[in-house]
């Protein structure tokens, strides 16, 4: 049996994209029985590695406060920053 899907619309920004797929399903627009895994090797990180330098001290008490939310300490690094820079 022949399923006819719809057309994909042409987008003309990406946030008008994202709003009609987070409000249609894709499966009336895609055959995903056909679909194929795809690898794409040579993207890049979109995060950057730093060096920090810290007192050992401060970071023995944050590997402790990671470890009692059971997260990797760097991780929340990373959040206590995000929320940082919100609130300020």
């Amino acid at each position: 049996m022949s399923t006819k899907f719809k057309p994909v619309p042409a987008f003309a920004t990406e946030a008008e994209e994202r709003q009609f797929w987070e409000s249609h399903d894709s499966t009336d627009y895609v055959d995903w029985s056909k679909a194929q895994r795809v690898r794409l090797p040579n993207l890049k990180p979109t995060s950057a590695a730093i060096s920090l330098r810290l007192p050992v001290p401060l970071l023995e008490r944050i590997k402790i406060a990671a470890n009692k939310r059971d997260v990797p300490y760097q991780s929340l690094i990373k959040t206590w920053l995000a929320e940082k820079l919100e609130s300020a």
